[in-house]
């Protein structure tokens, strides 16, 4: 026989690894193909049907007499979204900055190598452990005036001292914005301290070799090397603050009146509850718009940096 002409036993093992690389390369992608044909389904799919239903005339029960966009018209001279979307703006932009700069300061101040580190960590990562609802019954004691903060310290003596956000229609979103901000500073807080963690120390050494103060340092050094973790940082407290509607209903239930309502609330009242299933779709596609104002500067970010890099 040629040595250049295969034996059949030599070509079946070479068509057997090829046929198992196959099933090797296709198997993870089979395995996870149901997964994403309900994912695109559940979730893409409704929300192709959320907007379709926000074209419609749906009150009740949906129907397709399509009336173009005179449900957006129809949001956006309704007072109670105006008033939901101020709230989100305030909600939404006090919660951010809060939160990162409580964040960062305890990430700094963990970052020193103190004792218990460990301990603190924990205790401060705890309330995001905790649900929404949770997190809004809690306050809503805190908060009462009745109950909460303001007795206790009348209780002390203090007869004038007065507390009363909770009820006061013009200061009730500042107490979603303190409940908010206590529940998310130590997630912002741990990915800050990994970020730091991720600076070299040699560019502290070097630094200080240089004579720069430490909040010099932070300034002009670590804070422009975190600029990553503050844009990540930034996305996921904005995505949290568009769909806030557990903590708004265990805390205020969107009171007094609708004072607290944000655009979530405002979705679940007028889709559920009022029977203008057109009128909250509508206001639910435009959560997903403000989703998507947030998402696609960062995925771009992304996209470019892979590209330069």
């Amino acid at each position: 026989m040629s040595p250049h002409v295969s034996s059949p036993r030599v070509g079946g093992k070479g068509r057997r690894r090829s046929l198992a690389g196959q099933v090797e390369r296709f198997l993870p992608r089979l395995v996870v193909a149901p997964s994403l044909a309900v994912a695109l389904f559940f979730v893409y799919g409704y929300m192709l049907w959320t907007f379709v239903l926000s074209l419609t005339d749906s009150r009740m029960l949906p129907h397709y007499d399509f009336v173009g966009f005179a449900q957006y018209a129809r949001l956006f001279a309704n007072e109670r979204w105006n008033v939901a979307a101020t709230n989100l703006v305030v909600f939404g932009g006090l919660f951010i900055v809060s939160c990162l700069v409580i964040g960062l300061l305890l990430a700094i101040f963990l970052d020193q190598r103190i004792r218990q580190e460990g301990a603190l960590r924990t205790i401060y990562l705890y309330p995001m452990a905790l649900s929404l609802i949770v997190t809004g019954v809690v306050w809503r004691w805190l908060l009462n005036p009745g109950l909460g903060i303001q007795a206790l310290v009348r209780s002390w003596g203090f007869e004038d001292f007065t507390f009363n956000w909770l009820v006061e229609s013009d200061m009730a979103i500042y107490t979603l914005v303190i409940a908010a901000v206590w529940q998310a500073s130590g997630f912002v807080m741990a990915l800050f301290l990994a970020g730091l963690r991720g600076i070299d120390d040699s560019l502290f050494q070097a630094a200080a070799l240089d004579g720069a103060s430490l909040p010099r340092i932070y300034l002009r050094i670590v804070l422009p090397s975190l600029r990553p973790v503050v844009f990540s940082a930034v996305m996921i407290l904005a995505h949290i603050a568009i769909k806030s509607f557990d903590l708004v209903m265990a805390l205020t239930g969107g009171g007094p009146g609708y004072a607290t309502d944000l655009p979530a609330t405002f979705m679940y009242a007028h889709t559920f509850t009022r029977g203008q299933i057109g009128l909250g779709s509508a206001s639910a596609i435009m959560m997903l718009c403000g989703v998507l104002a947030i998402l696609v500067p960062y995925l771009y970010s992304e996209l470019r940096g892979q590209r330069n890099g």
